[in-house]
């Protein structure tokens, strides 16, 4: 298979998309931070959006169909990086700390 044919197959874009998958999923479990976590989830998002993007061109009938998924998930990792910056600043703040141990002293 001839490297300057690569674009043109669907394996390759999966590969690359549960690539993102897996290391957003490995850095949600290993990361003790909170920021950690948040580049970690906003991975699994992008692996997701990959995956969308790559079935529309290859499979779609409809070829907005994907699209329109991946800027949804784009809004909603836009939305959960503020919100969840927001909160880690609001955790930073109270507790002097983002380690997620220290998340226990919030228990009411």
């Amino acid at each position: 298979m001839p490297l300057l044919t690569l674009h043109n197959q669907l394996t390759t874009y999966l590969v690359i998309a549960a690539l993102l998958f897996g290391m957003g999923v490995y850095g949600l479990i290993t990361r003790r931070t909170l920021i950690g976590m948040l580049i970690a989830a906003e991975l699994l998002l992008a692996g997701a959006s990959i995956n969308f993007m790559a079935f529309n061109r290859f499979t779609a009938p409809d070829p907005a169909l994907g699209q329109i998924f991946t800027l949804f998930i784009m809004a909603i990792a836009a939305a959960e990086a503020a919100i969840g910056l927001s909160i880690v600043v609001a955790f930073y703040r109270h507790l002097k700390s983002i380690e997620t141990a220290d998340a226990a002293h919030l228990k009411g």
